[in-house]
């Protein structure tokens, strides 16, 4: 399986997506630092929303064949900005998550990836299932 980092500010579902790709029990857990698994790098919201953090991203990334950037379906607001996917020396793709949720704008989350360059874009639910064997099938 090719190892993926996921990249996305808080409370954006990249645990939660992480517990499901391992075939872990759903439980909320606060990411405080870089969790490496063994094809999945969890990371912690704060390091994409802060711009000094943010610079550690960059070194993690190296050790992940694909990074993946995570978007919430309920997000007011976009973290990444355009065309942001060129800084990366390794394939991108988008993560929509919570695409289930009642307030869910899976149509705007997709909007804002490809904006950012993703070309690549799975939509997934963390709660129903949806996307995640697409996601799963895609990394082997």
């Amino acid at each position: 399986m090719k190892k993926l980092i996921l990249v996305g500010r808080s409370e954006a579902g990249k645990t939660t997506l992480t517990q499901v790709l391992r075939g872990q029990e759903i439980k909320y857990e606060k990411t405080q630092y870089i969790n490496y698994h063994s094809a999945l790098i969890d990371t912690p919201g704060e390091y994409a929303e802060n711009r000094e953090l943010g610079r550690a991203l960059a070194l993690y990334s190296y050790e992940a064949d694909i990074c993946g950037l995570l978007v919430s379906a309920t997000e007011p607001y976009c973290l990444f900005p355009p065309n942001v996917t060129p800084m990366a020396n390794r394939e991108v793709i988008g993560i929509i998550t919570k695409i289930d949720h009642p307030d869910a704008r899976p149509d705007l989350a997709q909007l804002w990836l490809e904006i950012a360059g993703c070309k690549k874009i799975f939509h997934t639910s963390a709660k129903t299932g949806q996307g995640i064997d697409e996601l799963m099938e895609y990394l082997q």
